[in-house]
């Protein structure tokens, strides 16, 4: 009895003595003891009493009579593991005579059910995300995917907070290379992260250029947009913390494509597919144009518009580039206050900024309306994208652009151009080229990013490296 009352000191102790951690004694006849273990915030408490009601009737453990009713596991007593395993919200009990310990799986862990994700809505289709529960997410990628080569690993990452990240392909279609490499990013992670509390981590260490702007690693909350890059051959990452699923290798294209252009016509989907790739010039290049314009080359313009330009513009006491700065500033503090606020009082932030502001700058002289025409258009363009993480890399990425139109003009532009356009060529992802099919330019695969194609043709997935990085 001496002995057991040491051991639930001891583990009260390990566990810090929170007042959640459970260890209840148990006594079998012949001095035979027992101890409980579980976390009452994680274990469901009618599965605990029904195991303690029939361990009370027992003469002795006997793991066959647990069999039938719940998932258990008996294995040799080690208390790092039955830490880990009560963290991870399993009950332990603990065979005391034995040095034993079984371990069951009933856990009570809060989840939400699958609603459509907000940031990826879609017109058609299915309405379902994922939720912060593995178990539920893999179940809607293989309810969709009914094969038994898709194959699923899990790492435990973090030497403090240990977090399981799961990856998965599909074995006739995933390129070794691309395996290999995600494989040894994620156990250098394992070596090196003290623990997973942001998405951010696992793309710093998973991404070739995590100091690039442009996402390496596409991030997406919809089970169908996983199953169409499962089939074309990419790997997929999830993990307990975050209903976000993680794709690579991907492309720069893949992130312009939405599941709307597969759920309507051709014709229809590949217009709004040509508008998306539009907005991206659009929302990088248009205020550094109208920057070098109104500050070099109004000989660019109509005489006409020139003029009315020249006339908007003349009371502005300060240079183009300031103007476009101040909109645009505002237009980055319209939005961070609409994400930050209660949803209520979005509509209310989006009037007074948008109007109010936007009238009064103008009527005070501060800005011209041009300017605030200019960039309206930049910022919707931004937000064409269907991807988060893409929209706010180009909104930073303009704002060199801008400057170097303020210095050189159309120069400026262009030695810009060029630099993000080798940047983007020397760009990989898992070892992939990002711009493909531009770099290497494959043209059977170019028409895609702009034109899909009929689904009774072969090869209409989205833009995407071939499957086992063979040719069509």
């Amino acid at each position: 009895m001496l002995q057991l009352e040491s051991m639930v000191e001891k583990l009260k102790a390990t566990f810090y003595n929170s007042v959640d951690f459970i260890a209840r004694e148990i006594s079998f006849p012949k001095d035979q003891y027992a101890i409980l273990c579980y976390y009452s915030s994680m274990a469901n408490k009618k599965d605990v009493q029904d195991i303690l009601n029939v361990l009370k009737v027992q003469t002795t453990f006997n793991e066959k009579d647990w069999d039938a009713t719940t998932s258990s596991r008996k294995e040799a007593y080690n208390l790092e593991t039955l830490v880990d395993y009560v963290c991870q919200g399993y009950t332990v009990l603990l065979l005391l005579n034995t040095q034993q310990m079984v371990r069951f799986s009933i856990p009570n862990l809060p989840h939400r059910s699958p609603d459509e994700p907000t940031n990826e809505a879609i017109l058609r289709g299915a309405h379902e995300g994922f939720v912060e529960d593995t178990d539920v997410n893999l179940g809607l990628i293989r309810k969709r995917m009914r094969v038994p080569d898709l194959i699923v690993k899990k790492i435990t990452v973090g030497k403090d907070n240990k977090t399981d990240i799961y990856y998965m392909y599909l074995a006739r279609f995933a390129n070794q290379e691309n395996l290999n490499d995600l494989e040894q990013k994620l156990n250098n992670m394992k070596e090196k992260a003290d623990g997973l509390y942001a998405s951010g981590q696992l793309n710093d260490f998973v991404e070739d250029n995590p100091l690039s702007p442009f996402p390496q690693i596409m991030n997406t909350e919809r089970p169908d947009r996983v199953f169409a890059n499962l089939s074309e051959g990419k790997i997929v990452m999830m993990s307990d913390f975050s209903p976000t699923a993680y794709v690579a290798p991907v492309t720069l294209f893949s992130f312009y494509q939405s599941p709307d252009d597969f759920n309507s016509r051709v014709i229809v989907g590949s217009f709004y597919r040509m508008v998306r790739v539009f907005s991206f010039i659009t929302a990088i290049f248009l205020p550094a144009f109208y920057i070098a314009i109104v500050s070099f080359h109004y000989e660019v313009l109509p005489i006409e518009l020139s003029k009315k330009l020249k006339l908007d513009i003349s009371e502005i006491p300060y240079r183009p580039i300031f103007e476009a700065l101040i909109v645009e500033i505002i237009i980055e503090l319209i939005r961070e206050a609409s994400i930050r606020l209660p949803q209520a009082l979005v509509q209310t932030i989006g009037i007074v900024g948008g109007l109010v502001v936007g009238d009064v700058i103008i009527s005070a002289g501060l800005v011209s309306n041009m300017v605030v025409i200019v960039v309206a258009l930049t910022a919707i363009s931004s937000y064409v994208a269907p991807s988060v993480e893409l929209n706010t890399s180009v909104r930073v990425l303009r704002f060199p652009f801008m400057f170097a139109a303020a210095l050189l003009g159309f120069f400026g532009i262009l030695i810009g151009a060029l630099i993000l356009g080798v940047h983007l060529c020397n760009l990989k992802s898992l070892k992939s080229p990002y711009i493909y099919p531009i770099v290497p330019f494959d043209p059977k695969k170019t028409k895609q990013i702009l034109f899909r194609g009929k689904h009774t043709t072969s090869g209409t997935q989205p833009t995407s490296f071939d499957p086992k990085g063979k040719k069509p």
